[in-house]
């Protein structure tokens, strides 16, 4: 695996500072943000120095029922080759649910959400990676999330779950510190137990980031400043394994350049540490196995299996993943469902967990709406938030979040809100200059006869 070194995820708010910053080998870009044919300018000329730049992908679902879909997988392909990117990463996650293995309504989390570590998540998970390693032209590594809730009767351990992910499917591991800790508050997992579980040669490299704790609860903001228990959880990982790069990640709320440095320093020291103790144990966590299978007997067998998907393609399907399939999307529609549209929380699921985690969604999705579509925040001022609020408690995402965005904006309408009739005109004119299959011309006439036209057609 290529030596990555330090990084740190790129961001447009602070890709100045990121091209400033010494010391800096790589950087991360979401796959979702960066269009192949217009690379923003900061990472052509970060590439220009020799810089790596790895597309991180946050909206294929891996974790899903359904296989993965075939234009994601085309787009994500699209940006490895455009940024000439040495490997790929997406997430253990389902974003979405419903459709046809359920034969209801496409729901959207416009989140990541946690897969069951049961059997029937595991084979679907290890078919979907296979059909995403046989459409992508370079490695895939996946990452552990963070998660706000457990699902009822799992049957491993996070550890014990990427171990044979990685095992059976070849798939390098992103392993995200942070979200270990997250899961260590959330949910009490040792992230010790899990890091000495792992298959350590299989790790691609490493996140690092800041959250804050609210009633005991831990939620991975990605917007505070990393603190010493996740800097504990990276040492402990380095004392075990050299990580072949670790990257900071920072999404919201950025600092100057110089606390970004502090914590780049704070995270080498961290790595430092590790190693020093890792080299001063000869016999230490890095030379075992788990399972007693060597290092070079579980890689040649990942490597078989790996190969073998790529020949077959994703219509060959046994009947015992398919069932699966079904199985798994049932599960997880209904926890979608009571999640984003108000349906009852499963049975074994803690109920006031599952009330945090739908209420993170919700503001999530304010947040997104807010910066795809920045004149709803404009247009409705102090009024924005609590109006998606309650838009969001009865009407779940169904699309991306631009259709999102419209269709909170006809929600309002129909409701005849905003009260301000400025206001009102305001959000009608927006739209309908979106929701058409073309721009509204300016010409009064020009309107007034494609708005006598459609009361004819109606008629």
């Amino acid at each position: 695996m290529q030596r990555l070194g330090t990084g740190i995820g790129w961001r447009p708010e602070i890709a100045d500072a990121v091209e400033a910053m010494p010391g800096i080998d790589w950087v991360e870009v979401v796959a979702e943000n960066v269009c192949p044919g217009h690379l923003p300018e900061s990472l052509l000329r970060l590439r220009g120095r020799g810089v790596t730049v790895v597309p991180h992908g946050v909206s294929l679902g891996l974790g899903g029922a359904d296989q993965p879909d075939e234009a994601r997988l085309t787009a994500l392909a699209e940006r490895a080759e455009a940024l000439g990117a040495p490997l790929v990463t997406e997430h253990i996650a389902f974003v979405r649910a419903g459709g046809a293995l359920t034969a209801s309504e496409r729901l959207e989390a416009g989140h990541l959400l946690p897969v069951p570590r049961t059997r029937d998540a595991l084979d679907v998970l290890c078919a979907n990676i296979r059909i995403a390693q046989a459409a992508l032209p370079v490695p895939l590594a996946v990452e552990n999330i963070a998660a706000l809730f457990s699902w009822p009767g799992e049957e491993m351990t996070e550890g014990q779950f990427l171990y044979e992910l990685a095992d059976r499917t070849g798939v390098r591991l992103l392993i995200d510190v942070a979200n270990l800790h997250t899961n260590h508050v959330n949910r009490g997992e040792d992230p010790a137990k899990a890091l000495a579980e792992l298959p350590l040669e299989a790790i691609a490299y490493v996140h690092v980031a800041g959250g804050f704790e609210r009633d005991g609860v831990w939620h991975d903001s990605h917007a505070h400043p990393v603190p010493e228990p996740v800097l504990d959880i990276l040492t402990d990982l380095a004392s075990r394994v050299s990580p072949p790069g670790v990257l900071l990640e920072r999404d919201e709320n950025f600092p100057e350049p110089d606390e970004l440095r502090r914590e780049l320093e704070a995270i080498e020291r961290a790595v430092a540490k590790g190693a020093r103790q890792r080299y001063g144990d000869e016999d230490g966590p890095e030379s075992a196995s788990p399972a007693g299978t060597s290092t070079a007997a579980r890689t040649e067998d990942a490597d078989a299996d790996a190969d073998a998907p790529a020949a077959a393609g994703a219509g060959s399907e046994d009947a015992a993943v398919a069932g699966a399939r079904q199985r798994l999307a049932l599960e997880q529609t209904a926890v979608l469902s009571s999640l984003v549209a108000g349906t009852p929380v499963p049975e074994g699921f803690d109920r006031a967990r599952m009330a945090v985690q739908a209420r993170a969604l919700a503001a999530k999705r304010a947040d997104v709406v807010a910066k795809v579509a920045p004149e709803l925040p404009e247009i409705l001022g102090d009024g924005y938030r609590p109006a998606f609020l309650a838009y969001a408690q009865s009407q779940p995402m169904t699309g991306g979040y631009r259709k999102d965005a419209l269709d909170f904006a006809g929600w309002l309408l129909l409701a005849g809100r905003p009260e301000e009739p400025r206001a009102r005109r305001e959000l009608r004119e927006w739209w309908l200059e979106r929701s058409g299959p073309k721009p509204r011309s300016r010409r009064p006439t020009v309107r007034l006869a494609r708005a006598t036209r459609r009361v004819l057609l109606r008629r």
